[in-house]
């Protein structure tokens, strides 16, 4: 069987940047999440019946349009730059991963024209392939960038609990493979036959129906969080220890209050309490103020090396637990393979003199017996941060990051939409806290139960639900993504030896 291209070339590109448009509608500022499924429909569409280096083509368009919308918010203080280079990095990857969808709309209708392959096994393969994508894009180079995933896009949607049982990659498969199906069920054009739309019909109902996965309730945590709205973005002009300052004065009406925790945001002290004795003596004296253990953030330096540390700080016993950020951000904390793109960009590069180097302790604190998972800002958005905590023993997390450097921009939303997707993976309550904001705790369920806006001071105390039990997605969540990804790829793979296989075979002149 032939593949006829639904479009030719040309409309197909123009289709293609469009699609990279309105896929960012579905993510927030705006927050369209139906938009997910018209934009990643639209790229479907550009990709059947190409050619290879016409669907790197399509895909390379769309990539572009839907990155340098998507991820504008890097120009609000480093310029054009990083937000082209970094867009480009990831538009290649977009470009070259087109091929193998664009194969699975050859091959697989070769390999048979039953109308139930084309309606279930093709759309599946289809999305496995664009996870694949996905979950290449996360992990290369450099730790990856899993910014942009479908799945993230449906914070606020009522497919999220779909994340409790297979994570945010098995949301990307299940709606990709949905509208992969539409888009197949449209093309055999059986209208008079309803049983063609069982397949994606039924998917599409699973997703809507299927309930989050219930965690066990397990009491409450009151947590005072300060977000101190102080100088701390990179280019900010400030005197020594003036975010520290900023941050104690935002924790002053909590003295007196009773608490289990006081949380402070990422970078929220300006000096290394570990080696600073007069940084250590103030953060006693607040842990003796407020009668509780302090969950704050700083540059730490050990030996040689320099990371971003959570600290869990006792007064008079200071800091008795530690996590190191464990993905720190390439070219915006340390600089990879400096000796070769310092000439390409000598100033910007100049810019970042501290190197942090990877933690490898969990991202796990017990608060006087309650457990404590963490991320440290784009950790975020790395699966195995999360997984471990929630398998370490976590009954709440708390998110530390600093967003000064992205103010006024939708970077800021679409972290604390993360957050909300995590909270859901997880079937746990998440303080989300940035030092300029938006500051948020989340319930379970991904409903908002306290905030505070940004580019304000202010503080929150609130008694956050704390909860127990793994969900599926914790659990399987490497192993789905080691069947939807790696797998995916084998069986393209086979389904290519088996055309070949056949094709040969037609060519062969028979014998008599």
């Amino acid at each position: 069987m032939h593949v006829r291209p639904i479009l030719p070339l040309w409309a197909a590109v123009i289709v293609a940047a469009l699609a990279g448009g309105v896929l960012d509608l579905a993510y927030p500022s705006l927050g369209w999440w139906p938009f997910a499924f018209v934009g990643v429909g639209l790229v479907l569409v550009t990709l059947i019946g190409r050619s290879a280096w016409g669907s790197v083509l399509v895909g390379f368009v769309f990539g572009v349009s839907f990155y340098l919308i998507h991820i504008v918010w890097i120009t609000r203080y480093l310029g054009v730059v990083p937000w082209f280079a970094l867009t480009a990095v990831e538009t290649v990857f977009i470009a070259f991963g087109s091929i193998p969808i664009t194969l699975a709309y050859r091959w697989l209708p070769r390999l048979s024209s039953s109308r139930w392959v084309r309606l279930i096994a093709l759309p599946a393969l289809v999305a496995g392939l664009w996870t694949a994508r996905e979950l290449f894009m996360g992990a290369w180079p450099y730790s990856g960038f899993p910014w942009a995933r479908i799945g993230m896009s449906q914070s606020e949607s009522p497919l999220a609990h779909i994340t409790s049982w297979v994570g945010v990659a098995g949301l990307t498969f299940f709606m990709v493979a949905f509208t992969a199906g539409v888009i197949e069920w449209i093309r055999l054009g059986q209208w008079r036959q309803i049983r063609t739309a069982i397949p994606a019909a039924s998917l599409g109902l699973l997703m809507l129906v299927l309930p989050a996965y219930p965690t066990t309730p397990a009491g409450d945590m009151r947590v005072g969080s300060v977000q101190g709205n102080g100088p701390s973005g990179y280019f900010d002009e400030r005197t020594a220890n003036a975010v520290l300052g900023a941050q104690l004065e935002a924790s002053e009406p909590l003295f007196g209050e009773e608490m289990d925790v006081m949380l402070w945001p990422e970078g929220g002290i300006d000096s290394d309490p570990l080696t600073n004795s007069s940084t250590a003596f103030t953060l006693d004296a607040l842990a003796r103020q407020v009668d509780a253990p302090l969950l704050v953030n700083a540059a730490t330096t050990r030996g040689d090396d320099t990371f971003n540390t959570s600290m869990l700080w006792v007064g008079g016993e200071g800091a008795v637990q530690l996590h190191d950020k464990a993905n720190p951000v390439p070219m915006g904390e340390y600089v990879p393979d400096r000796w070769f793109f310092e000439p390409l960009a000598p100033d910007l590069v100049g810019l970042i003199q501290r190197e942090y180097t990877p933690g490898t302790n969990p991202p796990f604190f017990d608060v006087n017996g309650i457990g404590v998972g963490l991320a440290i800002c784009f950790d975020v958005i790395y699966d195995r941060v999360i997984w471990d905590g929630a398998r370490d023993g976590a009954q709440i997390y708390m998110f530390q990051t600093n967003n000064a450097d992205f103010r006024d921009t939708d970077e800021n939303l679409q972290q604390l939409a993360f957050a909300r997707m995590r909270a859901i993976e997880t079937g746990r309550s998440v303080v989300n806290l940035s030092t300029v904001g938006t500051s948020q705790v989340i319930a379970p369920d991904g409903t908002t139960i306290d905030g505070i806006a940004a580019d304000v001071a202010g503080h929150m105390l609130t008694d956050v639900p704390l909860r127990t039990g793994l969900t599926p997605a914790v659990i399987i969540g490497p192993a789905v993504q080691l069947v939807l990804g790696f797998g995916s790829v084998l069986v393209l793979i086979v389904i290519g030896i088996r055309v070949k296989i056949a094709a040969r075979g037609r060519t062969k002149t028979p014998t008599l």
